[in-house]
Parts: C-alpha cells; sequence; structure tokens
C-alpha cells in the first residue's frame, strides 16, 4: 500500500483508514472478531486506526487497545471527545474540565501512555476555541497527545481555529475529518480548498455514504438499516431527495460494472482521488466487508469515469441535506428568528 503524508507533519499513513465505529455494541458486539478484522487490516498495510469514546460509549476504544497490543508502536492511532458520555452536561464538549478528565479515559481505554491524533468530534457553538485549543496544547506538551484535528468543522471555524493557535501561540489542528462522498460532495467548494490553503490532511468519513454506495440498498428493494449508529431520517425511502440517491446508486452501479470494478471500489477511489484527502475512513462490521475495501487504493479512475459521477452528481452538491455534519446549531430556528 502506498502512504501519503498527513499534511505537513511529515507522517505517513495509508490511503484507508480503519474507522473503528462498527467494533461493540454499535455494530460486531463480538470482540474477538473485531480484533480479528483490525489485525487483518494492519496486516493488510493499514496502519491508520480511527475511534472516538462515543462509539458504543467507549467498548470501541476498549477494542481497539486490546487488538493494538503489541502492535501499539506501528500504528497511527486517532480518537476523538465531545459527544455526551452520559447524562451529566459536564460530560461532554470541548471544555478544559472535560478534555483533561475525558483524556485520561481514552488514554486507559486504549491502553496506551499516548495518542497519535486527538480530534474534536464538533465544533461547540458555547465553547471559545482558545479555550479547547489550550487544553489540547497541555496535552500535547505533558506527551499525552501527538497532534490535533478537528471533525466537521466548516471552512471558516477552520479559518478561525488556525488564526487562534496562531495569535496565542498554541498548537494547530493538524488535521480535520469532515464526511465525503460521491452523495455527499458539499465539502469541495469551501471546506477542502481551505484544509489545502492550511497544509492539513484529511480523514474523511462516510466514503460509501453511510452504505448507500455500498449496493446493499438499490431500488424496488430498499430498507432501512437497524444500526443504532445511524438516524433513520437519512434512510427515510419515502424521502425525494433519498429516492435520488437510490437512482444515482443504479447509475454507478452500471458505471463501475463497465469499468471492471465494484461500486465499493469506485465509491472509495473517487474519495481518495481528489488531491486534498488523505485517508477514507472505512468502518467495517464484518471481515467481509474490510475484504470489499481493501483493493480500493489501487483502483485508477480515468477521466471518462470523473467526468460521468460529476454529471450524475454535480461538484459541490449534496443530494440529501440530511447527510450533512454541519449548521446543527446555526440553522435551527433559535439561530435563525429574531424573538
Amino acid at each position: 500500500m502506498e502512504y501519503r503524508s498527513l499534511g505537513r507533519t511529515g507522517v505517513q499513513v495509508s490511503p484507508l483508514c480503519l474507522g473503528a465505529m462498527m467494533f461493540g455494541p454499535w455494530g460486531n458486539d463480538d470482540r474477538a472478531d473485531s480484533i480479528r478484522i483490525i489485525h487483518r487490516a494492519l496486516d493488510a498495510g493499514i496502519n491508520f486506526v480511527d475511534t472516538a469514546d462515543v462509539y458504543s460509549r467507549g467498548v470501541s476504544e476498549e477494542i481497539v487497545g486490546e487488538a493494538l497490543q503489541g502492535r501499539r508502536d506501528d500504528v497511527f492511532l486517532a480518537t476523538k471527545f465531545f459527544m455526551p458520555m452520559s447524562d451529566d452536561p459536564n460530560q461532554r464538549g470541548g471544555s478544559r474540565r472535560w478534555i483533561m478528565r475525558e483524556v485520561e479515559n481514552s488514554l486507559r481505554r486504549l491502553n496506551t501512555d499516548y495518542l497519535d491524533l486527538y480530534q474534536v468530534h464538533r465544533p461547540s457553538p458555547d465553547t471559545d476555541v482558545e479555550e479547547t485549543l489550550s487544553a489540547l496544547t497541555d496535552l500535547v506538551r505533558q506527551g499525552k497527545v501527538r497532534y490535533l484535528g478537528s471533525s466537521s468543522y466548516s471552512g471558516s471555524q477552520i479559518v478561525e481555529a488556525q488564526w487562534a493557535s496562531r495569535d496565542r501561540n498554541l498548537e494547530r489542528f493538524v488535521t480535520e475529518q469532515p464526511p465525503y462522498s460521491i452523495l455527499v460532495r458539499g465539502i469541495e467548494e469551501d471546506v477542502l480548498p481551505t484544509i489545502q490553503r492550511h497544509g492539513m490532511g484529511s480523514l474523511t468519513y462516510s466514503p460509501l455514504g453511510g452504505g448507500w454506495l455500498s449496493g446493499r440498498w438499490r431500488k424496488g428493494a430498499a430498507s432501512a438499516p437497524a444500526s443504532s449508529a445511524r438516524p433513520g431520517a437519512r434512510f427515510d425511502m419515502s424521502s425525494p431527495a433519498n429516492q435520488r440517491k437510490l437512482d444515482i446508486v443504479e447509475e454507478l452501479a452500471l458505471l463501475a460494472e463497465q469499468a471492471g470494478f465494484t461500486l465499493i471500489e469506485l465509491a472509495i477511489a473517487f474519495v481518495i482521488n481528489h488531491p486534498a484527502v488523505t485517508a477514507a475512513i472505512v468502518g467495517p462490521r464484518t471481515m467481509e466487508q474490510l475484504e470489499s475495501y481493501l483493493a480500493a487504493p489501487e483502483v485508477v479512475l480515468t477521466a471518462d469515469v470523473l467526468d460521468r459521477i460529476d454529471e450524475l452528481v454535480a461538484p459541490g452538491v449534496t443530494i440529501n441535506p440530511d447527510d450533512n455534519s454541519y449548521g446543527a446549531a446555526e440553522l435551527t430556528p433559535d439561530a435563525r428568528r429574531r424573538h
């Protein structure tokens, strides 16, 4: 597997990043099987693993930690914080208080004394980015964290964080983790160019559009997934936007077949073909799913294939707004209407 530089860090990572969201009760609750999947990914050349504290409320981190025993130094290990870990309002968010507590919890669950990449899972509407960056900077200086990253930050939020780091002499975010697939191309207009301008690496999630590009849901035989990790609105088959997605999937499946590879390989290859994308996060629940991803980095998409994809989904367009990870706070009625 040909490795890539993670932004300007000099770190070399695989173009596939193993996402661990489905290891644990949210997906595969067989720990031994999950560990076998992780080991197979490492043996195939994947050296980049991403998880989060909230995935199965810490169980994912525990499984990853167990799997990496004896192989920890060979892996660039990333995790995230921010999402609620209990009903306690102080066990979430980007405050110094929570960061200092939760990093210790993640280190314990992952059975390691350092994190290669510690990421803010979402921007905080009620916490100054300087507070978050200041706490994270202290973790870097303590040796508990090597690099910092953000996830689902808009272009302006990325710039604000970079300026705060420069003006306050704080460690900066060196990576961004946005959603990106053939069906969710909104970040092409602003987020990916912003990542490039600031020399950041990117690890994009949901290259299969939450399963839409896996071939599981096809026109005439669509049903909503059972995973508790997936919101129902994104898989409401009565939605006109989702019906449009089904039409596009049929065309993409035909395009992949004509080009000589699978729909999954087409989808992942499209994502990692973008010059601003360092790695695509793939989140297998089964060994079969992992195996279906591994050939994607070797797939070469011709200009004709890429042009056809652009005809089906125009650059910068997200077919269903429910697939976006942006605007959760900004687009609420309270944020848009004077009272």
